[in-house]
């Protein structure tokens, strides 16, 4: 049976609740499988026969078997007419794992309880499709916008085959992230650099760009108590080639990704490849520098689901401006900067009329120490009119998933 790490969670032959209940317990198992799963979602799963929960389990990581898998394994033979709550549609292919459509007719479940259907196109309402075939009765959406919420990033890769990217950055009061003579540590305080770190181990890349490796020299590591699972890839956006090969995340634990184009040296990119960076060479906007759309097209095939954006106000406004960032979390520190040379959070072409500012939605506000975090989505706009249709399909599809 498999070994449920969280202490918290009720014990098998527990009361069940009704299905909102039900179905937060299964997004609580699923949320076990935080920073662990990629490319594959979150999923938890609860059996519940007569009022009393007999199966739980959630799905750890590629390869391994699914929520559904483990929830009927640890119910056994009191799945037999039991009810199955799972946060996201039960997959109907053969994947590294059987279908658990499969494993879930066969246990002869009665009804299944799911959140939202799973935009993959492998599963796309087809599993289902399959347990109503078998008999099952099946209720989809119950708690949908927290199951949408506790798997974005997997939702917006599998809709349009980019990235989830969340964009954050640590301000003064004036919306400065850094002194005229460049000094940045520490504008917030510990609380806020700790929940950084979380999100690192959440996300499975980091981003900046080539101003500030150079100005600040980090190994951009999640370094959590217990430590994280697995470190972040860590991605510089460097038309030029310019990152030192004595960078301190070139000797960090994890891999480092240089997104560079055909103008940078080509000893540079020798340089960086010995020094044990990957360097990837893209192609360029009319500016010279990294196509970024081609970057998330590309991280997007790798299979990276989400990137944690920590960059300066150059590549944060030129994601912005391009239209590839969902989510924004900012941690406003309660001091003012200053200085007409300092540093903003947010440079590119930004907005021409207060009509055209990005407004964030689903905004929330809470403390973090003595820090502010302010925390929202960006709505998707129109596609770029480059992009093809295939690109325009699938990105109409994320409008309607998230």
């Amino acid at each position: 049976m498999q070994r449920l790490p969280n202490p918290h969670l009720p014990a098998l032959g527990s009361p069940a609740g009704d299905d909102a209940e039900c179905m937060d317990l299964a997004l609580a198992l699923a949320a076990l499988g935080a920073g662990t799963t990629d490319p594959n979602p979150m999923v938890g799963a609860v059996v519940v026969r007569n009022g009393r929960i007999v199966g739980m389990g959630f799905h750890e990581r590629p390869g391994t078997p699914h929520a559904e898998v483990h929830a009927l394994e640890a119910a056994g033979p009191l799945a037999q007419g039991a009810t199955l709550y799972v946060n996201l549609e039960p997959c109907a292919h053969y994947g590294r794992t059987p279908p658990c459509t499969q494993a879930i007719i066969a246990a002869g479940i009665r009804r299944v309880v799911a959140a939202i259907e799973d935009p993959d196109p492998r599963v796309s309402g087809r599993g289902f499709a399959a347990l109503r075939a078998a008999g099952i009765d099946v209720t989809v959406g119950v708690r949908a916008e927290a199951a949408r919420r506790l798997n974005e990033l997997f939702l917006k890769h599998a809709s349009t085959g980019r990235p989830f990217v969340l964009l954050k950055s640590a301000t003064s009061l004036d919306g400065r992230i850094a002194t005229a003579t460049g000094a940045s540590r520490w504008i917030t305080g510990p609380e806020a650099r700790a929940l950084v770190h979380k999100l690192r181990a959440r996300y499975p890349a980091i981003m900046i760009g080539s101003g500030t490796a150079l100005a600040d020299d980090p190994e951009l590591t999640a370094r959590t108590d217990p430590p994280a699972p697995r470190q972040p890839l860590r991605v510089v956006v460097d038309s030029r080639a310019r990152l030192p090969v004595t960078a301190r995340m070139l000797r960090a634990p994890g891999a480092t990704l240089v997104a560079t184009t055909e103008a940078a040296p080509p000893e540079r990119r020798k340089a960086l490849e010995k020094a044990g960076a990957e360097v990837l060479v893209l192609p360029q906007r009319a500016d010279g520098r990294v196509d970024l759309v081609a970057l998330m097209e590309e991280l997007g095939r790798r299979g990276i689901t989400g990137v944690l954006l920590e960059g300066g106000a150059s590549l944060n406004g030129a994601m912005l401006d391009s239209g590839l960032v969902d989510k924004v979390m900012f941690f406003i520190a309660p001091m003012i900067i200053g200085g007409q040379g300092a540093p903003a959070a947010i440079g590119g072409t930004g907005a021409a009329t207060l009509a055209d500012a990005w407004r964030l939605v689903d905004v929330s506000w809470e403390a973090c120490g003595a820090d502010l975090l302010v925390s929202g989505y960006i709505p998707p706009r129109e596609a770029p009119a480059a992009a093809g249709d295939a690109q325009r399909r699938r990105l109409a599809q994320c409008l309607r998933v998230l």
